[in-house]
């Protein structure tokens, strides 16, 4: 049976002051947050339930916080993001942040939470977020199969006229599901903004048999120019001398690789278009 919850005013309808603080006393109730009590220790989601107990009824997590909760959750989340109707007042509760939304939408049940759907999820954030961001929520939310492209574009005429909707409406279009981390949505999204041919995610290399040997980040098979992010895992021993056998195999059989690391990314964009560009032609 889960965790059952209880607020102060339906405890205090039930029981008496003294019944309360005698169960409180043998930790046959717990305080989960002000105002909130439970029969039992409480995990992540139990905390986030007895958090809309204290809001109002139409409230239910967007943004960060639901994407989180559907797999696609690639941004920091700080703070516990709400969504409730415009003609609902925003409580203040420290660690929340409420966004009011001019568009109805029904909640769907993540572990027993209210989330609002993936679709508007990721079209929400797409439209708030920065660009370099952006991007990235889109790709992953592709990933989990928790939404289409068809969902996507549907979602984003339904947001036509609300803040940032042309950024969102730019980059449904070049989302894909074959990219597997934000850096490297991200990579793409420089090299397409820098107008270059979009490259292609996740490209298999196969040797003279046909038998897959590498997957490069990303790729323009045509003309055998590879790109690849370089994170912190690359900084492994073991990984690093596999990493050399595979840039030498490449480098032997005709491609041309090209390594980018967060540096480049996030403070000198140009550099990386300027070196692709240079490989392509």
């Amino acid at each position: 049976m889960g965790t059952q919850m209880w607020r102060t005013d339906a405890l205090m309808r039930a029981l008496t002051v003294r019944q309360i603080r005698t169960r409180l006393a043998r930790e046959e109730l717990l305080r989960v947050r002000r105002g909130v009590y439970a029969d039992q220790p409480c995990g992540d989601d139990d905390e986030l339930r007895a958090l809309l107990l204290r809001l109002p009824g139409e409230a239910m997590l967007t943004r960060q916080s639901a994407a989180r909760r559907h797999g696609f959750g690639v941004l920091r989340e700080d703070v516990i993001h709400i969504q409730l109707p415009a003609s609902v007042p925003k409580p203040r509760l420290p660690g929340v942040v409420v966004h009011h939304s001019a568009l109805p939408v029904i909640p769907i049940l993540v572990g027993g939470v209210p989330c609002v759907p993936p679709a508007r999820c990721a079209v929400d954030l797409a439209r708030v977020v920065r660009r370099l961001d952006a991007l990235p929520v889109l790709d992953a939310a592709l990933r989990t199969g928790s939404v289409t492209q068809e969902d996507l574009l549907v979602e984003v005429s339904a947001h036509r006229a609300l803040r940032g909707v042309r950024q969102a409406r730019e980059l449904v279009p070049i989302a894909d599901g074959r990219a597997e981390c934000r850096q490297e949505s991200q990579l793409r999204l420089t090299l397409i903004d820098g107008r270059l041919p979009p490259p292609e995610p996740q490209v298999w290399v196969h040797d003279r048999h046909g038998i897959r040997l590498y997957r490069l980040d990303l790729g323009y098979r045509e003309r055998r120019v590879g790109i690849e992010y370089d994170g912190s895992s690359h900084l492994d021993r073991d990984r690093l001398r596999r990493d050399r056998e595979r840039v030498n195999w490449l480098d032997a059989n005709g491609w041309r690789m090209r390594y980018f690391t967060d540096r480049d990314l996030y403070q000198r964009p140009t550099y990386i278009t300027n070196t692709i560009r240079a490989a392509l032609s």
